[in-house]
């Protein structure tokens, strides 16, 4: 559908373009400037405007007008400030690519026939087998019970959030978790934004547990990336990434096993 991707290119590289300063990090605008620019454009916008501003948050690059304006090896991403706020801003890493080199880890498979059979969706048939085969609690070595998906609140600064969902958990310590969790299946990929969010829910609605942010992404059928997220003072930095390979139970060889049990135990 290249028409809606054109109209909303053309209308956000010109907010752009009028808020832009050379040097500037950062760029503020309101939703309603797009209404404003789009009618000056002869532009037909939909009704929900924010959906301009999503696409470009986490489906498509923004125009390469915008791009060119960076300087190298930074990129322009679109962050939330408020309510109908936002405000295109640089950043060294937009997005989190799996590594091809990391071993891949065999787990038993154990999603239900009738879920693996029905679940709508890459997202859906992402978050049921993270689910089924406990692989939140693998992965971080904690205790994990989902507390609810599509997890949806407001955050401080930003607005209106959304998680695809959230667990909480307990490690051997009594020390008690909320680990929330974007879920990216087909060509989508994981960005620095929705971490960045995923951290405000939970400095907003759980600040008294430890905060680990996962992402998980298909980078085949029954082959899962895994990563682990902690926010530094300048940046979202990746501290663990595994991949997962779901298999039959018989799949699983000696040699596998003897090699999984030599591999070093990481603590959360």
């Amino acid at each position: 559908m290249p028409e809606k991707p054109n109209r909303y290119s053309s209308v956000i590289a010109e907010v752009f373009r009028r808020k832009y300063q050379e040097g500037a990090q950062r760029v503020s605008f309101e939703r309603e400037e797009l209404a404003a620019v789009a009618a000056e454009l002869g532009v037909k916008l939909p009704k929900n405007l924010g959906d301009i501003v999503y696409s470009f948050r986490y489906r498509t690059r923004l125009p390469e007008s915008i791009m060119r304006s960076a300087p190298s090896g930074l990129e322009w991403i679109i962050r939330a400030t408020g309510q109908a706020k936002y405000e295109f801003s640089l950043t060294a890493m937009p997005r989190f690519v799996p590594n091809a080199s990391l071993a891949e880890t065999k787990i038993p498979d154990a999603t239900p026939g009738i879920i693996a059979k029905f679940a709508s969706g890459d997202e859906q048939r992402l978050l049921a087998r993270l689910r089924y085969n406990r692989l939140v609690d693998v992965f971080t070595g904690v205790t994990c019970y989902s507390l609810q998906s599509h997890f949806r609140t407001t955050a401080p600064g930003i607005g209106q959030v959304e998680t695809d969902e959230v667990y909480l958990g307990v490690d051997r310590r009594g020390a008690q978790y909320v680990i929330p969790v974007q879920a990216k299946g087909g060509t989508d990929q994981i960005g620095v934004i929705q971490i960045e969010q995923d951290i405000a829910i939970c400095a907003s609605k759980f600040p008294l547990l430890i905060c680990r942010p996962v992402a998980a992404q298909f980078l085949e059928k029954n082959l899962i990336a895994m990563f682990l997220f902690e926010a530094t003072e300048h940046r979202i930095a990746v501290i663990s990434e595994k991949h997962y390979r779901l298999v039959p139970p018989d799949n699983l060889t000696k040699e596998d096993l003897e090699s999984y049990g030599r591999r070093p135990i990481e603590n959360i």
